[in-house]
């Protein structure tokens, strides 16, 4: 393969990564579909310039529209190149850990450098081999092969305001390996029954029945985690 080829290959990596970034802040961002150059800076770990530069060519490639003041936002070609990327990191997740026994906090960065470059036929192998998951290991749901982002409802455990009240985790909103180790260790995981006994106001602490043990959580832990009702 040719110097030029590889460097076609590794742009084109990059956009998937800053499309699939782009598209994760979007949808936590609830009605807003603008993306701001500084927040996807921050997530891909870049400087500001850095991300302009990449936000021009995807532009020039119909992936994106960017507005003065406001940020970028995916158009539909975009939205289904996230989508088809995102698909390809979460089946291999779900590969890693269904498969090949990786526990669920190893598995973020080899399913980054591995849905990278896997085709979508072994991606398809791959969703065969892990027993058709509709989810992630984290509870994140899993794109169609056709593009379509699966609906999701739930809610951060940190907002909800009823107490007592029996939940269900629904998914664990980071990537960082430490806070999923911890969360392991206490059994709040995606599936996992839950009661919310009481919570402290201001912010405070969140105390939980998990089985038959209770344990208190902070609030800024209690962000990463959605439930719905039992």
């Amino acid at each position: 393969m040719s110097k030029g080829n590889v460097g076609s290959v590794r742009a084109s990596i990059i956009q998937q990564e800053y499309l699939a970034e782009a598209y994760r802040i979007a949808h936590y961002q609830g009605d807003n579909p603008y993306i701001t150059t500084s927040a996807l800076a921050e997530r891909m770990n870049v400087s500001a310039p850095a991300v302009a530069a990449v936000v021009e060519r995807l532009k020039r490639g119909g992936y994106v529209e960017h507005e003065p003041y406001r940020g970028m936002r995916l158009t539909p070609k975009g939205e289904r190149e996230a989508l088809l990327s995102i698909r390809r990191h979460r089946l291999a997740e779900a590969f890693l850990v269904r498969v090949m026994g990786f526990a669920w906090h190893e598995v973020h960065e080899e399913a980054e450098a591995l849905g990278a470059v896997i085709s979508d036929e072994l991606a398809a192998r791959m969703e065969q081999m892990a027993g058709y998951p509709k989810r992630c290991p984290h509870g994140e749901p899993i794109p169609t092969a056709e593009g379509v982002m699966p609906s999701i409802h739930d809610t951060p455990l940190s907002e909800i305001s009823q107490v007592p009240i029996e939940l269900v985790i629904s998914r664990v909103n980071s990537h960082d390996p430490e806070v999923l180790k911890y969360l392991g260790s206490l059994q709040l995981v995606p599936e996992q029954p839950i009661t919310l006994l009481n919570r402290a106001p201001f912010h405070g602490p969140l105390r939980l029945r998990i089985g038959k043990h209770e344990q208190v959580i902070g609030y800024e832990l209690a962000r990463s985690i959605r439930v719905t009702p039992a």
